[in-house]
């Protein structure tokens, strides 16, 4: 875990950063240290993870399965107890600590914000405080939906489990990406609403996967990061 301090004024709020890369390897620079050049010029605190991979998603009867431990959340859990331990340490507000993730790490997001449970033995106090994010920004997630539904049904993969508790949560998604289906978001955000969790929803045209803060001729790659800001001054966090 990379941490990098504001410039200039200091909101409080932290921004821990979960880059793509589909479980073979981490994007630390497309979606990690870039997103982190403009959290900090936002004036929050920014930390980018780098998560273990590779971890092989094993196939039962022809079909994917979530493996039965997610090392990157086990990573992502201890991120949160280190950065909410830290607090004072870091000059951040405990209670302004959320995560923005892309494609693989935007899946983490999705567990990270449903599921407080570590998976690995308690080593020290900073694995005794609650890794509840406080808010999350999912971009172009996938693994969530039952793709063995037919098309027009939105059903959550088996693995996927909603917990009434999740953080308010916004979801940024291109309508043509060819990796990630529309549908993988929606199913989410259905999910999410549900459960009486707050959700907000960026959906544009094009944009496709993978665009992370590098502009394109696509709208969604130089609007998207505003409707970041502007949705965390909706709720509070900045």
């Amino acid at each position: 875990m990379t941490i990098y301090r504001p410039i200039g004024r200091n909101t409080g709020a932290t921004m821990l950063v979960l880059p793509g890369g589909g479980f073979y390897a981490v994007a630390t620079d497309l979606e990690g240290t870039e997103i982190c050049d403009w959290v900090v010029a936002k004036g929050m605190t920014c930390a980018m993870l780098k998560y273990r991979t590779p971890q092989v998603w094993p196939k039962v009867d022809g079909r994917q399965k979530r493996p039965d431990v997610l090392l990157g959340l086990e990573d992502a859990h201890r991120a949160m107890g280190l950065l909410r331990h830290g607090a004072a340490t870091y000059g951040i507000d405990p209670h302004k600590i959320g995560v923005i993730g892309f494609s693989a790490g935007a899946y983490l997001v999705t567990n990270l914000s449903n599921d407080y449970e570590r998976t690995y033995p308690i080593r020290d106090a900073a694995d005794r405080v609650s890794p509840r994010l406080d808010f999350a920004v999912v971009a172009y997630t996938a693994r969530v939906l039952d793709t063995s539904k037919r098309k027009n049904e939105l059903e959550l993969a088996p693995w996927v489990r909603i917990n009434p508790k999740a953080p308010p949560t916004l979801i940024i998604h291109a309508m043509n990406d060819p990796v990630d289906d529309i549908r993988q978001p929606m199913a989410y955000a259905l999910a999410l609403n549900g459960a009486g969790v707050p959700v907000d929803m960026r959906l544009y045209a094009k944009g496709g996967h993978a665009f992370g803060l590098r502009p394109t001729a696509e709208p969604i790659t130089t609007q998207w990061p505003g409707q970041v800001e502007q949705w965390l001054h909706n709720i509070g966090m900045q």
